[in-house]
């Protein structure tokens, strides 16, 4: 017997591996500019090295952990919701059928453990390991809908995230144009 909740612990794992992951890599790029900028000799007046690097990877994995969780929640959600309107299984089978992509992401976050010196290497794996995600659960969705349906649920997934990136790019710009716009020295 098989049992449904075999995958259910590899999220929580996927997402601490990335989170680690690009937690070090921005550990040792911020220790970088703490001493171009000449705080880090301040910094070490309270903690030693080790604590200093210890407390920057649990705040920057901590952060890590957030925005990874919240990706997740919203794919899962924009997926889900494209289920609705595109699919025609009425039992829930499909939802099952995805956990098994799971494992795609574990080695994808065991993976980035290979790059964590380039931002580059780590950015590349991630964005891989979610493209070939996707690519696996198009296949095994296919078998669950028509083909019309897949063609909607595929452009609804892309038109979503299309419009999540391009509104946080938007925001984003804004924030930083309006910061400049109110520096003293800019104007």
């Amino acid at each position: 017997m098989k049992n449904p909740y075999l995958y259910g612990y590899l999220p929580l794992f996927t997402i601490v591996l990335f989170s680690l992951t690009f937690g070090i890599f921005a550990v040792t790029e911020s220790l970088e500019l703490f001493r171009a900028i000449g705080v880090y000799g301040g910094m070490r007046e309270f903690l030693s090295d080790i604590e200093l690097r210890f407390v920057l990877l649990i705040v920057f994995a901590l952060c890590f952990f957030m925005l990874f969780s919240a990706l997740k929640l919203i794919g899962e959600t924009i997926h889900e919701l494209g289920m609705l309107f595109f699919s025609k299984d009425k039992a829930g089978e499909t939802i099952s059928v995805a956990r098994g992509g799971y494992v795609i992401f574990f080695f994808g976050a065991f993976a980035s453990v290979m790059g964590i010196q380039s931002i580059i290497v780590l950015v590349v794996i991630l964005i891989a390991t979610v493209f070939i995600y996707f690519i696996y659960i198009v296949y095994k969705m296919s078998h669950f809908m028509s083909f019309s349906g897949m063609i909607g649920l595929i452009f609804f997934e892309i038109l979503m995230w299309s419009m999540l990136l391009t509104l946080v790019i938007y925001a984003i710009f804004k924030l930083y144009n309006g910061i400049l716009a109110s520096l003293p020295f800019a104007k």
